[in-house]
């Protein structure tokens, strides 16, 4: 396969050639966080879609240590989005999944959290792949024992993320990438 990879204005471009591009790939390089959505629903169907394929991440000893919670009610994304400085994108968007780790079923700290972190970017290749948006927010950690609190939950589930997710309302996103030669330490 063979795709030309352009840097324009710091972004990145891939133009395919006469071969397709990769269905992974092409989501990997197109995927960007989208913070304004439409006003279009998002099923329950679509929802756990999107957990499912969070739930395919590697893990650790297999523990899956992850747990979700959707968000749809707007009383309770009101809510949430009180706890975060970017609360216009909790508002705006049509459901929230909040990963959590449970601390029950963890073993080791480094790799379950390595391993939230690849199931939330399996949830974000997923949202692409069907044609949703999605954005990672992570500022929110800093009030994760209020957003347990309005959600209901223990504190043995330990907030990872909250994934803010809509279908976009455009996809003017610019994104760019340091050079590789910038980042390969060595080659050997």
């Amino acid at each position: 396969m063979q795709t030309n990879v352009l840097q324009q204005n710091k972004s990145l471009r891939f133009e395919e050639s006469e071969k397709m591009i990769s269905p992974v790939l092409k989501a990997i390089y197109i995927r960007r966080s989208i913070r304004e959505f439409t006003d279009a629903e998002i099923s329950i169907e679509q929802l756990h879609q999107i957990i499912k394929a969070g739930m395919w991440a590697p893990s650790g000893l297999n523990n899956q240590p992850w747990r979700f919670a959707i968000i749809k009610d707007s009383g309770v994304k009101e809510q949430v989005s009180q706890q975060t400085h970017y609360g216009h994108i909790v508002r705006g968007a049509n459901a929230l999944i909040a990963v959590y780790l449970s601390k029950d079923d963890m073993y080791d700290a480094v790799k379950d959290h390595q391993a939230a972190g690849a199931c939330i970017q399996n949830m974000l290749l997923a949202t692409e792949a069907m044609g949703l948006g999605a954005v990672w927010l992570g500022q929110i950690l800093k009030n994760k024992s209020e957003v347990n609190r309005i959600l209901g939950l223990a504190d043995n589930f330990d907030l990872m993320a909250v994934v803010a997710l809509g279908y976009p309302l455009h996809h003017n996103q610019k994104s760019g990438r340091k050079e590789m030669s910038e980042l390969l330490i060595k080659q050997v």
